[in-house]
């Protein structure tokens, strides 16, 4: 089944790919710049990033509300469950547009980053309060 039949089956995506996934690493790809820069829209609280954005929403506690699977396809292709969205998609390289040409066909994370990304998603609870 394709990626996108198997979104469109549900509200959440399976593993993408086979790695050990490491939520240190997944941590480095939602602040880094030269990667996900998922900071730039959103915030966590406690996350040692400067100038964390209000765009999209406070993914503080997102590991009490979503599975991981749940994480992954709005990672993904938010679209699938908003086509309103602003979040790009991290894993669709077909039917977009303004992609300069040395990006055409390639997506902006690979699966091994959606998985590290994933799991470190995964592991922010809910604050006590």
């Amino acid at each position: 089944m394709l990626l996108s039949q198997l979104a469109q089956a549900s509200d959440s995506l399976p593993p993408l790919a086979q790695v050990d996934a490491s939520p240190a690493q997944g941590e480095r790809i939602f602040v880094a710049r030269e990667a996900g820069h998922c900071v730039l829209c959103h915030q966590v609280q406690g996350l040692d990033a400067p100038f964390q954005g209000n765009l999209g929403p406070d993914l503080s506690g997102v590991g009490s509300r979503l599975s991981a699977g749940q994480i992954r396809l709005r990672i993904v292709d938010a679209a699938r469950l908003n086509p309103d969205t602003i979040m790009p998609p991290y894993y669709r390289s077909e039917g977009l547009t303004q992609v300069a040409a040395a990006y055409h066909g390639r997506t902006v994370l690979s699966a091994e980053q959606i998985e590290h990304l994933v799991a470190w998603l995964a592991t922010l609870e809910q604050p006590d309060g």
